[in-house]
C-alpha cells in the first residue's frame, strides 16, 4: 500500500511529493484495479493545480478584498482579520481518507455490505474547502458600554456580516451553494433568505465545542469552490488553541478506532487502506520529517514554510479598530 508517509523523509518539496504520490497511486490503480487509488491520484492533482497556478488565486483574493474594504468602511469600530489558505497537504490527506472511512462505515452499518467505488466517489467530490477564507471579528472593550454584553454585541455584527455576504460575493462572481446539512437550527439573527446557504455551528456547536458560521461558494471566474468561515475571536481561540482543538482530535481518534472495530478487516480494501493511511498520519512525528521549507521541534513547535502541515496563506488582511478612545453608538 502506498501512503503519503513514504514521501516525507527525502527532503523534497511539497509540490514534488504531490506529483510523485499522485503518479504512484495512478500506476497502482492501473496495476491492481483499485479505483479509489485513481480517485485519490486525481484529488492530489487538484491540490497541485492550486499550488502551481497562482494567477487565479490573485483574481479571487482581489474580489474577496472588496468585502474586506467594504467592512472597514461599514464597521470602522470593529477589529477583524481576513485570512485565506490552501488546505495543507497533511490535512487534505487526512480528510480525504476520513471521508472514505466514514462513507464505507455508514453504508455498511445501514446495508450490511460495502459500497462500490462510484458511491465513494460521490462523497469525495463534495470536498469543498481546499481553499478557505476565514473572517474573525472582535469588538474592542473600549467600545463596549458598561452593562452591555461583549459576546452578544459581537454575535450581532457577525450575523449582520453573514446576512450581506452571499449577495455581496454573488455580485462579484461567486455563487453560494445550498448547504448539504439538513434540519439544522438557526439563529433568529440570520435572515431566512440566506439560511439555506449556511451551516450554523454557533447554534449547533460540535460535540467538542467548535463554533463558526460556514458557507460554500463556487467561484465562476476561477472555476473552484471556496469555503468562507465567520467567527468571533473567542470562537477562533477555542478552535485554534482551546478545547475544540485538542478534544476534537481525541474524539476523532476514538470514532475512527470504533469504526475499525465494526468493519471486518480484510473485507473491504478501500476501508482498510484509508483507515491505515489516516492512522499513520496521526502517528507522524513531525520532528523527523524532512521536507523542503519545513521544520519542527515536536508536533507543537512547527515552522511550516511550504504548506505541509498548516496550509499556505494566500490572503492576510487585518483591520484594527479605529476610534480607540471613543465610545461607538
Amino acid at each position: 500500500m502506498i501512503t503519503l508517509n513514504d514521501y516525507l523523509y527525502n527532503g523534497d518539496t511539497v509540490l514534488k511529493i504531490i506529483q510523485m504520490y499522485s503518479r504512484d497511486l495512478k500506476e497502482s490503480s492501473i496495476e491492481t484495479g483499485n479505483k479509489v487509488d485513481m480517485l485519490h491520484s486525481n484529488f492530489l492533482l487538484r491540490i497541485e493545480e492550486l499550488l502551481v497556478h497562482n494567477e487565479f488565486l490573485t483574481s479571487q483574493s482581489q474580489r474577496i478584498r472588496e468585502l474586506y474594504k467594504y467592512m472597514t468602511e461599514q464597521y470602522p469600530f470593529l477589529a477583524f482579520s481576513f485570512k485565506g489558505r490552501i488546505k495543507s497537504l497533511i490535512r487534505a490527506e487526512e480528510k480525504f481518507n476520513a471521508y472514505i472511512v466514514e462513507t464505507i462505515y455508514d453504508y455498511y452499518k445501514e446495508n450490511g455490505n460495502f459500497p462500490e467505488a462510484a458511491q465513494i466517489k460521490g462523497k469525495i467530490e463534495h470536498f469543498r474547502d481546499l481553499i478557505a477564507y476565514r473572517i474573525v471579528l472582535s469588538m474592542p472593550k473600549c467600545h463596549i458600554e458598561e452593562g452591555v454584553s461583549r459576546e452578544e454585541t459581537e454575535l450581532k455584527y457577525l450575523y449582520e456580516v453573514a446576512d450581506m455576504l452571499p449577495d455581496f460575493l454573488e455580485r462579484r462572481g461567486f455563487s453560494p451553494e445550498i448547504s448539504a446539512v439538513k434540519e439544522q437550527a438557526f439563529s433568529e439573527r440570520l435572515s431566512e433568505s440566506v439560511r439555506p446557504y449556511f451551516r450554523d455551528y454557533i447554534v449547533n456547536p460540535s460535540a467538542y465545542g467548535y463554533q463558526s458560521l460556514h458557507i460554500t461558494l463556487y467561484d465562476n471566474e476561477t472555476r473552484s469552490y471556496v469555503e468562507v468561515q465567520l467567527r468571533t475571536k473567542d470562537m477562533d481561540d477555542n478552535a485554534e488553541i482551546g478545547p475544540a482543538n485538542h478534544l476534537g482530535y481525541e474524539k476523532r481518534q476514538q470514532e475512527e478506532r470504533a469504526r475499525r472495530d465494526k468493519i471486518p478487516q480484510g473485507e473491504c480494501i478501500y476501508f482498510d487502506e484509508a483507515y491505515e493511511r489516516g492512522m499513520l498520519l496521526q502517528q507522524l512525528e513531525l520532528s523527523k520529517v524532512d521536507v523542503n521549507m519545513f521544520g519542527a521541534i515536536n508536533n507543537s513547535l512547527i515552522n511550516d514554510g511550504c504548506g505541509l502541515y498548516r496550509g499556505r496563506l494566500i490572503l492576510p488582511f487585518e483591520h484594527l479598530s479605529r476610534f480607540q478612545n471613543d465610545v461607538i453608538d
